[in-house]
């Protein structure tokens, strides 16, 4: 029996083919994944097999390679770019004196890292813990009998039972605060409803440039980095451009290859800003040349959370990366535009963007001149409020002469709260 270390920084990389071939980009991804966990690779260990080991998911012969990497490189971790069983993990625990983490616990500890709010923190401790209840026996085989011996019976309840059983009340505790702050969230959704006021969220692959786009289209400071999972907490924020008019604008946690279903389940109520949004704009790192496989995974994962009915538009971002590429809107054969290439980065093709945003909704808009009087200052601030206000001009006698664009549906909800508004209208 071994003690299994509480930390361990230097790590052996484990990567297999099972005769689909090793993928660069992914094994790329694979690297940066684990980096971004805090972790210093020394080496990658790679081969190819028909089929995982049903005891150490590799071969005999690769447990002894991996045993020499670790003890040349001084490394005290071994990281799986797979999901392992829980008794192959603590087979191979067992067998090469060390902790081993497969990909599911990897990006479930990126995750933990990245997490500041509370409810993030809720559903990254959520996911941990239904991925921990199936591995408790790992490296715990001594608590899995009772003590035996006259002071060392037990109660009744071996340590592994009595385990798994504070995990499930703490699990259930977890679900009970998720519930709550998810209801918080659903009474925003039904308040923005309310307003009429339409919500664009941004998907896509971690690390294809959301939050910097984000930041673009805002003017806010959300933290955005060249790393995966750079943020994982949902933002809103309302921009109101001259091609837009007012709209939320939502920033979500990113994707990536085989997400663990738990973080797909804990997450389920931030995912809803996408299920619940007017609009999807799927950014894509349009430099990257697996591009295409990344595109197929953001699409998978809306299509689990329900989110693939949601009208969709491609933002390929990340142009300043290749001279070939440019400011560029693609339209199909109906005339809607379906892809936009950007640079969220230095701003080129921002403006193109924002043009496709104010095509989309403007079928909801319409424009309104407006002939206040001087009493009708609550009346014009109310318009500043919900509207965007193309021109303004104050006259003679005190009043204004305002040309305002509107939703539709606000302009409608304002003629009935409003009881002089219609005749302010000029025809």
């Amino acid at each position: 029996m071994f003690e299994r270390p509480k930390s361990g920084e230097r790590a052996v990389l484990v990567y297999l083919d099972f005769g689909k071939g090793i993928d660069p980009e992914a094994s790329e991804e694979f690297w940066d994944l684990a980096v971004s966990a805090g972790a210093q690779p020394t080496s990658v260990i790679s081969g190819k097999r028909a089929r995982p080991d049903a005891r150490h998911f590799v071969g005999t012969g690769k447990v002894d390679e991996i045993k020499d990497s670790l003890v040349e490189s001084e490394a005290g971790l071994v990281i799986f770019n797979h999901q392992l069983s829980p008794s192959q993990e603590r087979n191979l625990e067992a067998a090469l004196s060390c902790r081993v983490v497969d990909r599911t616990g990897l990006i479930l500890d990126i995750f933990a890292q990245r997490a500041d709010s509370f409810e993030g923190k809720l559903q990254v401790e959520l996911a941990q813990l239904r991925h921990l209840s199936t591995r408790l026996v790992r490296g715990w085989t001594h608590l899995e009998r009772q003590k035996g011996g006259i002071g060392l019976r037990g109660p009744g309840e071996t340590q592994l039972e009595t385990d798994r059983r504070l995990l499930g009340v703490r699990i259930t505790h977890l679900r009970q605060r998720l519930e709550k702050v998810e209801s918080q969230r659903n009474q925003g959704r039904r308040a923005r409803k309310r307003a009429d006021m339409p919500t664009v969220s941004l998907v896509g692959y971690t690390n294809a440039g959301k939050s910097t786009l984000f930041n673009r289209l805002s003017g806010s400071a959300v933290y955005a980095a060249d790393q995966l999972f750079a943020t994982l907490d949902p933002t809103l924020r309302r921009i109101d451009t001259v091609e837009t008019g007012p709209l939320i604008l939502a920033d979500t946690v990113g994707f990536v290859r085989d997400l663990p279903h738990d973080l797909v389940a804990a997450f389920k109520s931030t995912l809803q800003e996408t299920t619940s949004a007017d609009l999807l704009l799927h950014v894509i790192d349009a430099a990257n040349p697996s591009r295409a496989s990344q595109i197929a995974e953001v699409n998978s994962v809306l299509r689990q959370i329900g989110a693939d009915e949601v009208p969709q538009i491609e933002v390929y971002n990340k142009i300043d990366a290749d001279e070939q590429l440019q400011p560029k809107i693609e339209w199909d054969e109906e005339g809607l535009a379906v892809r936009v290439w950007l640079s969220a980065k230095n701003g080129e093709g921002i403006e193109l963007l924002l043009q496709v945003l104010a095509g989309f909704f403007q079928q909801t808009q319409s424009r309104h001149s407006l002939r206040l009087e001087s009493t009708d200052g609550r009346l014009r601030a109310k318009l500043y409020e919900v509207g965007r206000v193309i021109s303004d001009q104050a006259t003679e006698d005190g009043g204004w002469e305002m040309d305002v664009t509107l939703a539709s549906r606000e302009f409608n909800r304002l003629l009935q709260q409003e009881v002089l508004l219609e005749q302010r209208l000029i025809t």
